[in-house]
Parts: structure tokens; sequence; C-alpha cells
């Protein structure tokens, strides 16, 4: 899907659009100048030594409109805006309907955790009615429990969080501090910064200078220069909007610290910060495309699209869904799979292991790296996991 060819095209919609309302205006207001014209002529008119008659006004006013011609001006831009605007719908048809049934494949899906993930994704953005309603008809009832309470209290925090209230993100975090630590996140200090500003908005200096020394103290060996700056603060009271330190300040904050309690919050669960539905979906959204235009071009090779287990093209994805490392084997030219995995050789160098199995025969001879002269036992290779 080209979208820098939708964008021209739309932006030449826009123009035309343009162009044409000027005209239209443009029309209008000479139809307008000369009906103005016309009856302050006919108010004159009142006058007994005036000459003129309504006959021959209003005939001149026809002659003149006739002139204007405002139908045969309108039509041209009228008829160009048309045609653009047909060229972007059928445009929009082309690269947003198309028909991605062609790269259905009948594969056999894990329904017991593809149920879960959908569940979870529910019960991600606090929709637990919702994800209670999925689990009883899905009859995913045993894990309902469990999955319900793992982003309950999360849910209950963000909204707190929400209203500018981080008393349960406290609680949480510092019941959690210890795991926080050994992942090396600064969150508790964040959220006593956050609380910390909220006092100075306040313009309370003696309350904040004795929150600082209660709370923010204990991080000063390892962040002694954001707790400095937190300290100039309190000569800006009452002006903190116009101080270097105005930042600070920004609704923004709020977002970007709730974001953070929800990473901290799914990582010591285990769990990844973002559904694994969402990135499922995103990632499918980017790779259709490609693989619909492949389809194309395989016309009529139904059967063997459903058979094969490896695309003949790349399908490139971005950096934020690449999760895992991918080998391609320096011999082979072919990348790894679970029947296919690497295989570390007792020279340091790694290769597949069918490539390994075809140059030693099945283990049953030595051969020498394709990389260095060491000779290879294949019996010594180990297979090595990302």
């Amino acid at each position: 899907m080209d979208l820098n060819n939708m964008k021209d095209a739309f932006d030449c919609v826009t123009k035309k659009q343009q162009a044409s309302r000027s005209k239209s205006q443009e029309v209008i207001d000479q139809i307008r100048q000369e009906i103005e014209n016309a009856s302050d002529k006919m108010r004159i008119m009142n006058n007994p030594d005036s000459e003129l008659d309504y006959r021959s006004v209003l005939s001149e006013v026809k002659t003149t409109l006739h002139n204007i011609a405002p139908l045969s001006q309108l039509e041209g831009p009228q008829k160009e805006l048309n045609a653009a605007l047909s060229k972007y719908v059928k445009g929009l048809e082309k690269s947003f309907n198309p028909d991605i049934s062609k790269a259905y494949r009948n594969i056999d899906f894990d329904i017991h955790t593809l149920n879960q993930v959908i569940a979870s994704h529910f019960y991600r953005q606090g929709l637990f009615d919702i994800g209670d309603q999925f689990i009883r008809e899905s009859g995913e009832l045993e894990s309902a429990a469990t999955l319900k309470s793992l982003f309950l209290e999360m849910y209950h925090i963000l909204e707190a969080m929400k209203n500018q209230d981080l008393g349960p993100a406290f609680a949480w975090a510092t019941t959690n501090s210890d795991k926080l630590t050994e992942r090396g996140s600064d969150l508790l200090l964040k959220l006593h910064t956050m609380q910390f500003v909220k006092i100075l908005e306040n313009g309370s200096r003696d309350e904040a200078l004795q929150y600082a020394r209660t709370y923010l103290a204990p991080f000063g060996s390892n962040h002694m220069a954001d707790i400095q700056k937190l300290m100039a603060c309190l000569l800006w009271i009452g002006k903190l909007d116009r101080s270097p330190y105005h930042a600070l300040l920004s609704p923004a904050n709020w977002g970007v610290l709730a974001e953070e309690l929800k990473r901290q919050y799914c990582n010591i669960l285990g769990l990844s910060c973002n559904s694994p539905l969402s990135v499922t979906v995103a990632a499918g959204v980017q790779t259709l495309p490609p693989l619909l235009k492949l389809l194309n071009v395989m016309a009529g090779k139904k059967h063997e699209w459903l058979s094969m287990n490896q695309l003949p093209v790349p399908v490139e994805l971005d950096r934020e869904f690449q999760f895992h490392s991918i080998f391609v084997c320096p011999v082979s030219k072919e990348q790894a799979t679970e029947e296919n995995p690497p295989m570390l050789m007792s020279c340091g160098h790694v290769l597949c292991k069918q490539s390994i199995m075809k140059m030693s025969k099945n283990s049953t001879k030595m051969f020498k790296c394709p990389y260095c002269p060491f000779d290879i036992d294949a019996v010594q290779c180990r297979q090595l996991y990302f």
C-alpha cells in the first residue's frame, strides 16, 4: 500500500475543492453585486425626476446575468473536482478494500492459548465485563479468575493516576520495591518526584522540603543530579511555571508515569507490556499488503501457497515487532527453524543443523569449517538458543 500516492491524491482533491469553492464564491459575489446595483436603481425610480423604469432595469439585469454565465463558470471547476474525487475513491477502494481472504490458510491454532490472549486483551483495557462474558462463552472458566486478578489491581492504579491520585501506585511500588530495584527501575523515585511537584504547586515550601527529606533523601546516592534539580525548584515557589524547570508541570508527565508503571507492573508479572493481540494485529496490518501483492503474483498457485512452509520472499517488519534474533545459515542461505536449528561448532562458528549433517554425511565423518581450518566433529556440535 503506497500511502504517499494516496496522500498526493487527497491533496489534489483538496486543491480542486478549494478552487471550486473560490470560483463559486466569486460568481455569487458577481450576482449579488448586480442585484444590489439593480436594487439601487429601483430606489432611485421613486424620484419623480427619474427617467428609468422597472422594465428596463430588470432587462438590463437579465442581460448582465446572461453574460456572466454563472453555470458555465462553475461547470469547469466542478468537473475537475468530480474527476479528482472519483480517482481518489477508486484509489481508496484499491488500497484499503483488497480481498484479504486470499491470504487465508487453514492453520490449527491452540484455541486455549488464543482465548487466553483475547481475554487478556480485554482485561488489560479495563473491559472486565466484556472479558468475563468472553471467558464464559469460550468455556475458559478455570483461567478466568487468574487472568482477571492479574490486571484488576493494575487497572485500579492507572485509573487513580488519571485523577492524579498516587496512593495506590505508592502502595504497589513500595510492596514491590525489591523487585523494582533488581530490575534497575527508578519508578518509586519518579512517583515521589511527581508528589513533590504537586506539593510545590500548592505553594507550600516547608511541606515540600519536609517531603524531600523524608522520601527523596534515600535516593541521593544514585540520583543526586535529579534531586538537586528538585531542590532548586524550592526557589521558584509560586512561579514554577516561569522557571527553568517548568517542564515538571507538564500534564503529559502523568501519562509517561502511567506507562512506566504499566511497563514495570507487567515486567514483574513476566508479561509483555503491550497486549499480544494488539501487537499481532499491528504486525499483520504491516505485512498483509506485501503478502497480498505476493499472492497476486502467485495467482493460480493456490495449492503451492497452502503447502509452503516458508515465504519465497522476505516480508520486513519494523524493529518494534522484532522480538527474537534471526539466524540464516551461511552455507544453505536458509533461515533457521525449530526443525533446522542453529548449531554451535567447536571452533565457535555457527551453521544450521541440516548443513552440518550434510557436510558430515549424517555425522559419519569429520568436515572442515567453512570459515576456518578447524576439523569439526558433528557429534560435538551444540544447539544454540537465541
